[in-house]
């Protein structure tokens, strides 16, 4: 957005009376579709300021930068974890699959998705995923909404992202999704890699990790 309002506020001043103008825009009520960027954008192209092509340059490279911007319209954690990340994956990669006692027998609802695959001698095996998705938003920003805040890929804004409630021993592998407001990152790790790690410790106090802040053992920690 900070990008738009640059450009817009150059071509503001192709504008004979931008003086004006833009005091015109600091008394504009708007109301959703009719916004201040529709009204600037619309004046420049009444006033012969702005040709078609530069308006079609400017819009398909706002839709460049923004192209996963809806996500962060997402509200509810549950929303966006279970329904968007997991339904993303599943429409992505057609040999993912929901798991149920059907596939898997002992399921009992501790991993997210499932693959199957065949070992050397075609016998078949069942791989357990784990599926743990954040969103880069700016930290400095706390009251604004998550649209607001939502970061590039390339941003050097200060943000915080970290994947919780991870349980190594109910997964094979954990797949983790960043997503910012023009790409999507992916990150596919073995779930051993994670029990061991430095920074993987305890989410909840329990008897195995009542002692979280000194001596508990990675091998102990159930969610983290």
């Amino acid at each position: 957005m900070d990008i738009l309002r640059g450009q817009l506020q150059s071509l503001i001043q192709r504008l004979e009376h931008a003086d004006n103008f833009q005091e015109q825009l600091e008394q504009l009520v708007s109301v959703l579709p009719f916004n201040k960027y529709e009204f600037i954008i619309s004046t420049l192209l009444a006033d012969n300021k702005l040709t078609y092509e530069e308006y079609l340059d400017i819009r398909n490279a706002y839709i460049d930068r923004n192209l996963y911007l809806s996500i962060f319209e997402i509200s509810a954690p549950r929303g966006f974890g279970d329904t968007w990340a997991l339904g993303h994956l599943l429409d992505i990669v057609p040999d993912f699959h929901r798991p149920n006692k059907k596939i898997d027998s002992t399921y009992k609802g501790e991993y997210d998705l499932l693959c199957h695959w065949p070992d050397e001698d075609g016998n078949p095996h069942i791989i357990k995923i784990e599926v743990k998705a954040s969103r880069a938003v700016d930290r400095e920003k706390p009251e604004e909404s998550l649209y607001e805040k939502a970061l590039a890929s390339d941003s050097q804004r200060p943000f915080l992202m970290n994947y919780q409630q991870m349980k190594p021993s109910c997964c094979d592998v954990f797949l983790w999704i960043a997503v910012y407001r023009d790409k999507i990152r992916y990150w596919v790790i073995q779930s051993h890699y994670i029990q061991v790690h430095e920074d993987f410790v305890p989410q909840h106090r329990n008897e195995n990790t009542e002692q979280r802040g000194k001596d508990f053992k990675k091998e102990d920690i159930y969610e983290g």
